[in-house]
């Protein structure tokens, strides 16, 4: 009976623990500097000064485009994808963490 409490108590202990939210992975005051050295000259304002492109960084459009989570920023800002670059080396994992963190408290907020 101690045996099984124990590994209840475990198994919520560890349960409780694993799943930390993604939006506090990483840290969006450093992401905004981050984001204003790589991404400002393209993504003024959250949106998108490329021409012809339509895909901007407003919450609506993350959304459309299925790139809503902290996970789908990541992913698009290390690898690219059309005309955005990939930054995979040019920034390490913690920056793109970070600015991913960055601008997806910015589309919560409205820019």
């Amino acid at each position: 009976m101690k045996r099984l409490l124990s590994l209840i108590l475990l198994l919520f202990a560890l349960c409780c623990f694993s799943f930390v939210s993604p939006a506090l992975a990483g840290d969006a005051s450093a992401g905004k500097g981050i984001f204003t050295a790589n991404c400002a000259s393209c993504h003024m304002g959250g949106g998108n000064v490329v021409a012809g492109a339509s895909k901007g960084l407003a919450k609506d459009a993350l959304e459309k485009n299925g790139v809503d989570t902290l996970e789908k920023i990541v992913y698009q800002v290390t690898n690219g994808k059309n005309a955005m670059p990939a930054f995979q080396g040019r920034l390490n994992a913690q920056q793109i963490e970070d600015v991913a963190t960055y601008v997806l408290s910015q589309a919560e907020t409205g820019w």
